[in-house]
């Protein structure tokens, strides 16, 4: 069966497209928000269709299979889903799973950068742009900081450049504080 071609959804009854939306969980091995998660199994890929996917997502949490990380907008498999993915694994076609593998293998660290290294920025009423750059771990914010700069041009660059210069940024500033 080429699933790439018409996607999954068509095949694969709501059980196994489920143990997928597992198994993805399980195996990037980090919470993800639910855009994220999106974005995997429909955009980057073809496991799910967007509204199939937004649907389990939504049941697995209610049956407290997937459940929402505190203070945080992501989602993460409980030890009852890790549980009924060890029960019923093999059930989702060995193809769709090596292909998972995979895809966790190369893309785990990007999203985890991602999700560790936030950076948002905002036009305010004078014309210039407040930088909001944050650092997370799984359970809190290690660091906000908070810039004010004169235009949209350094907002951007700031926006860009924060998840390569996140953690020096970090280091300098704990070791300059606690110096």
């Amino acid at each position: 069966m080429d699933y790439n071609q018409e996607g999954v959804s068509a095949h694969l009854d709501s059980k196994i497209q489920k143990l997928i939306i597992l198994f993805v969980f399980d195996r990037m091995a980090i919470p993800l928000s639910e855009a994220t998660l999106l974005d995997i199994c429909t955009a980057d890929n073809t496991w799910l269709t967007y509204m199939d996917c937004k649907q389990y997502l939504t049941e697995l949490i209610e049956t407290n299979l997937l459940y929402r990380v505190p203070k945080s907008d992501c989602i993460n498999i409980t030890q009852d889903g890790i549980g009924c993915l060890a029960l019923f694994f093999t059930r989702i076609p060995s193809s769709i799973r090596d292909d998972i593998n995979s895809y966790a293998r190369e893309n785990r660290m990007r999203f985890k950068k991602r999700q560790s290294y936030f950076c948002d920025y905002s036009k305010n009423a004078d014309g210039t742009y407040t930088v909001i750059m944050k650092i997370n771990s799984d359970i809190a914010t290690l660091m906000e900081l908070k810039l004010v700069v004169a235009n949209r041009q350094l907002a951007k660059y700031l926006y860009k450049s924060w998840v390569d210069k996140a953690s020096q940024t970090y280091a300098l500033i704990h070791d300059t504080l606690l110096d």
